[in-house]
């Protein structure tokens, strides 16, 4: 049985102007988990995932990656952990293959060992092609790209990404999803905090969310999904529509002239929908939740 990638008890920071940041958080991520933190700004986010990497000393409390004290052992701890900061923590005139040998070297890893790791790593990220280019010349989606190179080229256990899709296109944010789901499939952890809350529902089996330093919400996003009364759908159409139409007790409307969209009350049967479209000769070729009803229930959280 797999045991825990981060273990998190009764986690304290009190900063030197008497903020306090975490009033005693306590979080356990499964081995092989794909885990979104969630949290309004200043909720204590950003000092949870700089306590774990050690750029932040805690006031209280324990932590351990793969059950390796970050105080006892910080080395092998940190051997095991990758993490994608928000702030950009690469020169920006070194060229990006240069960035990525070095940060490789900095974990140990040189020569015949670390010149396929990098090009592979680069290649898979969609940066061999840049690989001489001083960093600043890249985009911003990019750069993003170059620290997740950076962060795994010593190939961690536990990857931590702290809004790794800010700024970042819509077809690059879609790429990165992808790598990211495929690196969880063959054995990395992640922890990923965002805004973008239809990322966390994409991507993540189990949420946590805290607010004013605290954990209010510890669950399976499947678990916390079911807590919404009304759930919103996407409905592909066979032949387009002029106007959406009026069926009792469903509302619809139309996005498109082949898209339906609706909300459906946890007490009625999408199936019942269906049968009274039929009715009306409307014929759905495909159907997908309608994206952020996360971010109905997240606003809901924090207000409690």
């Amino acid at each position: 049985m797999a045991g825990f990638a981060l273990e998190i008890e009764n986690l304290k920071k009190v900063y030197s102007g008497g903020t306090e940041a975490l009033k005693g958080i306590s979080l356990k991520v499964q081995e092989g988990d794909f885990y979104a933190l969630l949290g309004p700004n200043g909720a204590g986010k950003s000092s949870t995932i700089g306590i774990i990497g050690t750029l932040v000393t805690k006031t209280s409390g324990n932590v351990k990656i793969f059950d390796i004290d970050i105080d006892k052992d910080p080395a092998i701890a940190k051997s095991m952990l990758g993490v994608v900061s928000q702030e950009i923590n690469f020169s920006q005139f070194e060229k990006v293959i240069d960035i990525v040998t070095t940060q490789a070297g900095f974990y140990g890893i040189t020569g015949s060992v670390s010149k396929p790791r990098v090009e592979a790593v680069l290649k898979r990220l969609g940066l061999w092609n840049q690989r001489d280019e001083q960093a600043r010349t890249l985009s911003g989606g990019y750069k993003r790209r170059l620290m997740i190179a950076k962060a795994l080229i010593h190939e961690p256990k536990l990857l931590i990404l702290d809004e790794p899709t800010a700024g970042v296109d819509i077809e690059l944010r879609r790429e990165m999803w992808n790598f990211l789901k495929e690196i969880n499939e063959n054995g990395t952890t992640i922890i990923l905090t965002t805004h973008y809350l239809e990322e966390a529902e994409q991507l993540c089996r189990n949420i946590g969310i805290i607010d004013q330093g605290e954990i209010i919400v510890d669950s399976s996003m499947q678990e916390l999904l079911r807590k919404l009364d009304v759930q919103g759908f996407v409905l592909d159409l066979e032949d387009p529509l002029e106007e959406a139409p009026s069926i009792d007790g469903f509302p619809l409307k139309l996005k498109d002239s082949l898209t339906l969209i609706t909300a459906i009350n946890r007490d009625k049967s999408i199936n019942n929908l269906f049968d009274e479209l039929n009715n009306h000769d409307i014929k759905i070729k495909s159907m997908r939740n309608e994206s952020n009803r996360l971010e109905e229930l997240f606003i809901d959280m924090i207000k409690k």
